[in-house]
Parts: structure tokens; C-alpha cells; sequence
């Protein structure tokens, strides 16, 4: 019969009597041993109180990105269903100004994209290997989804989901990457930063308001041993020091990186991805 609230109290009052007794029997003289001093707590301090709290943005950085994707169906709203390959050229097709011509700066990218009759991943189809999670939380996958820019080193990453019959964009990035990860309903994006030993971080999560994935967590920390680095202001970064995010959001052309081994083993990719 498990114990009540009073009774579970006063076994552990026993237990830590107990302890005590066998302390002092032991030569020890029980007392309380100081810790060293105390920092003082200080709280945060407001700088320029005079200046007049903005009221809007001062650049455009597409905190919310979504688009219904043009000319893809999604048969019986599973999105499994649908052919990662036609998801990507329907982007292309909708942005000829970044794919075709020879001075398209994402010319290549369209030219490997003949190469995905096998599917993703296959040949020198552009299009990586399609993962599949619950990231909306209503129950149903949707689709992390990624291609290089070719010609360069920047890579686009999308996440699909499934609204009112229709295929939607809820989340584009483009970036040199470094890896990429599912972590519960969020998607995380590292990537190389200019300063020796540390990366950028960026993080998007579902927001149900917005009806997008949100970038709310945006941090350069650091991850090898650390080197000095001068700095116009002469100081060193340190790890917990927020820096710009050196890739963009977009609707457009965009390259991709695969999700790393550390996404976790829910995370399903398609049969097409091997």
C-alpha cells in the first residue's frame, strides 16, 4: 500500500536522521561548511531610456515565409505522396530568372536536375534524400527537403507541409551549412562562421499563429579550441555572443544540406532516399 503524503515526509525525515547520527559517529563534527562569498545579484540595466521604442522593423528579413507551391498536387493530402524532384523543379520553373540562361547564378543546379529520373540522391540529382517528421504537431509528417545551388557552396533548405489540399512552403533558407538536424518539431541549422572555432546555430520552430516556421533561436557558439581573434573593437568573441546569420531566407532557389547523423531516430526519410 504506497505511503501518504505525511507518511512519505516523515520516512524521510528518518532516512535523514539516519545519515546525520552515522556522520557524527564517524568523527565528523556535522557542522555547516561555507561555500566562499556570494556574487551580488544585479539586475538588468537599461540603456538610452530616452530614445523612443521603434515601432517597426528596420530591415526585411522574411520572419515569415510561406508560399503555396504552384503546379504540385498532393494526392489524399499525404504528403508522402509527393515526388520531391516535381517539388523542385516547380521551384525552379517559378524563378527562371536564377536557373536558366548562362549567366543564371544557379544555372547548374536546373542542368543536374535532368539526372533525377531514379530519384533523390540518385546519380547527380541535385535534390537530397527527403525526411519525413511532424513538425506542425497536427498529427501528419510534413517534409524537410534540400538541393545545393549550383554552381557554389550554398545549399537551400525547405520544409513542406499540407494546408487546405495544398502543398505550402513553411520555412526556406539558404546557406553554407555545416549540418542540419530535426530536433522534436524544430529544425536546426549550423553553419561555418568567419571566426576560427565557432558557428552559427539558427533554429526554426513551428508557430501556430503565424502559421510558418519561426526562427527563433539564433546563436554563434563556439566548438574547437579557442583562438584569439581580433576583432575591429580589439576584444575576442565570446561563446555565448549572438552573431548575423551569414545565410538568407527565401522562397527561392536554394541548395540543401541532409540532415546529420545526430537527428533523432524518429526522423523517417523516404524509400527513394535509399
Amino acid at each position: 500500500m504506497p505511503l501518504s503524503r505525511p507518511g512519505q515526509a516523515a520516512r524521510r525525515l528518518a532516512v535523514v536522521a539516519l545519515l546525520l547520527a552515522a556522520t557524527v559517529g564517524c568523527g565528523d563534527a556535522g557542522g555547516l561548511e561555507g561555500a566562499g562569498s556570494t556574487p551580488t545579484a544585479e539586475g538588468p540595466a537599461r540603456l538610452w531610456p530616452e530614445l523612443t521604442p521603434a515601432s517597426s522593423p528596420a530591415f526585411e528579413i522574411g520572419e515569415v515565409n510561406t508560399e503555396v507551391v504552384k503546379g504540385v498536387k498532393v494526392p489524399g493530402d499525404d504528403i508522402r505522396r509527393v515526388d520531391p524532384v516535381s517539388i523542385v523543379r516547380a521551384e525552379i520553373d517559378g524563378n527562371p530568372g536564377d536557373y536558366d540562361g548562362a549567366k543564371a547564378p544557379y544555372r547548374d543546379t536546373k542542368r543536374e536536375m535532368a539526372d533525377c529520373a531514379k530519384g533523390p540522391g540518385r546519380g547527380k540529382c541535385p535534390v537530397l534524400r527527403p525526411y519525413y517528421r511532424d513538425l506542425t504537431g497536427d498529427g501528419h509528417d510534413d517534409l524537410t527537403l534540400g538541393f545545393p545551388l549550383l554552381p557554389g557552396k550554398t545549399t537551400a533548405v525547405r520544409v513542406y507541409t499540407v494546408e487546405k489540399h495544398r502543398l505550402v512552403q513553411v520555412m526556406g533558407w539558404e546557406d553554407a551549412l555545416s549540418g542540419v538536424e530535426l530536433a522534436g518539431r524544430s529544425l536546426v541549422i549550423r553553419s561555418p562562421s568567419e571566426v576560427a572555432g565557432y558557428e552559427y546555430r539558427l533554429q526554426w520552430t513551428w508557430d501556430r499563429d503565424q502559421r510558418a516556421m519561426l526562427l527563433t533561436h539564433d546563436e554563434m557558439l563556439r566548438t574547437g579550441p579557442h583562438k584569439h581573434s581580433r576583432h575591429p573593437s580589439g576584444s575576442s568573441p565570446t561563446g555565448s555572443s549572438s552573431g548575423p546569420p551569414s545565410g538568407s531566407p527565401t522562397g527561392s532557389p536554394t541548395g540543401s544540406p541532409a540532415p546529420s547523423s545526430s537527428a533523432s531516430p524518429s526522423v523517417s526519410p523516404s524509400a527513394s532516399g535509399g
